[in-house]
């Protein structure tokens, strides 16, 4: 990947890599609404099947993309912030998402979607999250997602 200022726009760079290639190789238009993280479900579906995990290089590529569209779509919508921060129980900093409070690891999450399957469904996890932080943080009801860009 190249460098980037930030770890924010790292990951903006993978969300956007993340709609291109969901357009072009899978069909489904992710727009960053909470609804398209329906759609990112059933790319991973699809991802999960052809991945060869032995390749460390492409699980790693494909974390990035997918993990950076979801943390992407939830910074938006709840006004969040990345930042590096050492995964715990981990060795390394990871890409984590500020909310509220509260320390989000969409990759980390992409990455238990594509090796351990659908039982770590993205959508099912993005309910859990809405459902926490709608109590920490609750929405006016006028928001979407375009306003938090």
């Amino acid at each position: 990947m190249a460098d980037f200022q930030s770890i924010a726009e790292m990951m903006q760079s993978c969300a956007d890599r993340a709609v291109e290639i969901a357009h072009h190789q899978f069909g489904f238009e992710l727009d960053y609404s909470e609804e398209s993280l329906q759609s990112l479900e059933t790319i991973l579906a699809s991802v999960s099947t052809s991945l060869n995990l032995l390749e460390n290089d492409q699980v790693e590529e494909q974390v990035k993309l997918w993990g950076g569209y979801l943390g992407e779509v939830v910074r938006r919508y709840w006004n969040g912030g990345w930042d590096l921060i050492q995964y715990p129980g981990g060795n390394s900093a990871v890409p984590t998402l500020l909310v509220s409070g509260s320390q989000l690891y969409p990759l980390m999450k992409v990455y238990r979607r594509l090796t351990i399957g659908d039982r770590e469904n993205i959508w099912e996890f993005y309910q859990r999250i809405r459902n926490h932080l709608s109590t920490v943080h609750p929405l006016d009801g006028s928001r979407d997602a375009a306003d938090t860009q």
